[in-house]
């Protein structure tokens, strides 16, 4: 009882945190307040997560030892697959929350309970209206959204388990303005489509009104739009103050299409110029997201884009034969230690390779054979815990 006391007294400083960085006053002590949340919730986590004790514990690392953020020990993504990362007792986990994949990987896991996932929406919805500059200037609790929203993936309620569908009703319910459209249906194999007709309606109707969107998807989704348009000779001007996010990730559901190609097909076929196209990075093991933007309408290097999560998230880029951070400029890991991650890892060490830029990174790819470098690092301290 007194430890689920301490996990909601942290949830209540971690939501004061939130407030306070989206709001239009920079915090001095943003650096000393994270430290402070990182090392606290690392205690709480490291008390009541049995797997991640274990995991800490072969490494010889224990709440004792950690002076700084960047000490507490990084669970490996895989390690979501094979462990019940979690601090929540198997009663009070209300919702789970699986990785998308190819049919042949065993899926992450990462669970929930109506408490940690009000977290994960407080996180989502304040950094992204944060980003997109959506708060009311004088009053940060009042939403003010210009867009309408498409979504390229099915209805939240057809896909419960999608943490990515998830977190796109929760753009919609906070920045929807009740003109929204999810368009993505659910084959009988449990593939994501797109309902084409949908789609072309949806876009057209927009455009006529004139009201800017916010177009959002994966990039396989994308390219399966694209292809329609290609193929029946379709080109939209979407309206001025309009935007196209793009979530990354294939997972075999389409061809593979470089980023940079991918985002001239956008523009080509939704007259959207670069500057107004963002990339998203997000985890089904994480609870908050990054974005990155091109700086200006000239710059079409959309693989080269820095990505920034928000304050209350932290990244390493780590050498994967040194395990230390590597230097500016070198590329490395990607390494997340989010704080809205309370009732799981805040520490997740990532299979995907990025170059560190300042706090940010810019995202390179996956990672060669990151799937068996993860299971042995898992499997290595686990057998070392025994």
């Amino acid at each position: 009882m007194q430890l689920t006391s301490s996990i909601s007294q942290f949830e209540t400083r971690l939501r004061e945190f939130f407030h306070s960085s989206v709001s239009n006053t920079r915090y001095s002590d943003w650096e000393t307040r994270f430290q402070k949340l990182a090392l606290d919730l690392f205690q709480l986590q490291f008390a009541s997560n049995e797997a991640y004790r274990d995991l800490c514990s072969a490494r010889g690392v224990n709440p004792a030892l950690v002076t700084d953020w960047k000490q507490i020990p990084a669970a490996p993504a895989s390690a979501f697959k094979e462990l019940e990362l979690s601090c929540l007792p198997a009663v009070e986990r209300t919702r789970v929350f699986y990785s998308s994949g190819t049919t042949r990987e065993r899926p992450s896991r990462h669970f929930h309970n109506d408490r940690s996932l009000a977290l994960y929406e407080n996180s989502a919805a304040s950094w992204f209206g944060k980003t997109f500059g959506l708060f009311n200037a004088a009053n940060a609790e009042v939403p003010t959204s210009p867009f309408t929203m498409i979504f390229l993936t099915p209805q939240p309620g057809a896909v419960p388990n999608s943490s990515l569908a998830h977190m796109f009703a929760t753009l919609n319910q906070k920045w929807g303005g009740g003109r929204s459209h999810f368009i993505g249906e659910v084959s009988p194999r449990g593939v994501w489509t797109i309902d084409f007709k949908a789609a072309t309606k949806a876009l057209e109707a927009e455009c006529a009104a004139g009201r800017p969107l916010f177009l959002i998807g994966t990039a396989f989704s994308f390219v399966h739009l694209l292809d329609f348009f290609a193929e029946s000779d379709l080109r939209f001007q979407l309206p001025a103050g309009s935007r196209v996010m793009e979530t990354g990730g294939y997972k075999g559901q389409s061809r593979v299409v470089p980023r940079s190609e991918l985002h001239l097909l956008i523009g080509e076929r939704l007259g959207v110029p670069p500057s107004q196209i963002v990339c998203e990075y997000g985890m089904c093991e994480l609870s908050s997201q990054a974005y990155a933007m091109a700086l200006t309408d000239a710059d079409t290097r959309s693989s080269g884009r820095i990505f920034d999560f928000p304050p209350w998230a932290k990244t390493m880029i780590i050498s994967p034969e040194t395990g230390t951070e590597v230097s500016e400029g070198e590329t490395g890991l990607i390494r997340v230690f989010d704080l809205a991650n309370v009732c799981s890892v805040m520490a997740v060490q990532t299979e995907d390779l990025g170059i560190r830029h300042g706090d940010g990174f810019e995202l390179v790819g996956r990672a060669e054979n990151s799937e068996a470098r993860g299971c042995s690092l898992m499997a290595s301290s686990l057998r070392e815990a025994l």
